[in-house]
């Protein structure tokens, strides 16, 4: 039996997580369910793109996974569920799955028609459970909806490179528990347009020369301990998922604080880099 993935906003104070678990189970119940992220910032589809998309290929082919954001259905908001790398995702197209598909495309996509036979009050559970069960069982796409060519694309999150290859504009789309911060920069597009070039990162009054491979590697182990620079360090690194990221070695939000709030910066605001 394929896996179930949840996505959602909903935090894990109120009940909506084990509702919508306890429904699956009471159709599946030999299902394995595995949460993804239920603390995705509010109606935030893009901060739910960049965790789905990193996390999804991690799970064997086949796969189904919810996306519970921004969900209700209505005439600008429609429920779609979409074949896509051998997986499936159901959530509504409202420019989400445009920003997960990135340079794949779909092997095929419908818009969810089985509404009639729903209740529609938590579309989550109405219907997203529905058409995963569905699937899960073995059933196609084509039963629950009609064939649709195309998503809703969600664009304005792009990097800029200007005339010349001489600078790339990009900015902030993911803050993570350690306040460190994602760019929407590839370790791809920085290497295609820098060429090996010397560099500036610029964001806000934050600087960097250099980027690191990994967190450690910013940190010089052959000083002793106490006269390195370590906690606190600044640094940008190219991440576990390709992208640029800004971040201070060893941060802690709640106590000495992390790369947003020391540098000043949250999401979509600017950073570039300057190419000699």
């Amino acid at each position: 039996m394929p896996f179930i993935t949840l996505t959602t906003d909903f935090g894990t104070k109120d009940h909506a997580v084990a509702v919508v678990k306890g429904s699956i189970y009471s159709e599946l119940p030999e299902v394995t369910i595995v949460d993804i992220s239920h603390e995705i910032s509010p109606f935030h589809i893009i901060e739910a793109s960049y965790i789905i998309r990193n996390a999804y290929k991690s799970f064997p082919k086949g796969s189904i996974h919810i996306i519970g954001i921004d969900s209700e259905k209505n005439p600008e908001n429609q429920h779609i569920a979409v074949q896509l790398d051998d997986h499936y995702f159901v959530c509504a197209d409202n420019g989400l799955i445009s920003l997960i598909i990135n340079e794949i495309n779909p092997q095929k996509i419908v818009e969810i028609n089985i509404h009639d036979k729903t209740s529609t009050n938590f579309p989550v559970l109405d219907v997203f459970v529905n058409v995963a069960c569905h699937l899960a069982r073995g059933g196609t796409l084509e039963v629950i909806g009609k064939i649709k060519e195309q998503v809703k694309t969600f664009k304005g999150i792009t990097p800029i490179v200007n005339v010349g290859d001489k600078q790339i504009v990009g900015s902030i789309i993911y803050v993570d528990n350690y306040g460190n911060l994602v760019t929407n920069i590839t370790k791809k597009l920085f290497n295609e347009v820098g060429k090996g070039r010397n560099f500036v990162i610029t964001a806000r009054n934050a600087r960097f020369t250099q980027i690191y491979e990994r967190y450690s590697d910013a940190i010089n182990f052959e000083l002793e301990k106490g006269k390195r620079e370590e906690d606190g360090k600044k640094l940008a690194i190219f991440n576990s998922s390709g992208y640029i990221e800004l971040a201070i070695y060893k941060s802690n939000p709640k106590t000495v604080g992390g790369a947003s709030s020391l540098f000043g910066l949250a999401f979509r605001d600017r950073m570039s880099i300057q190419f000699e």
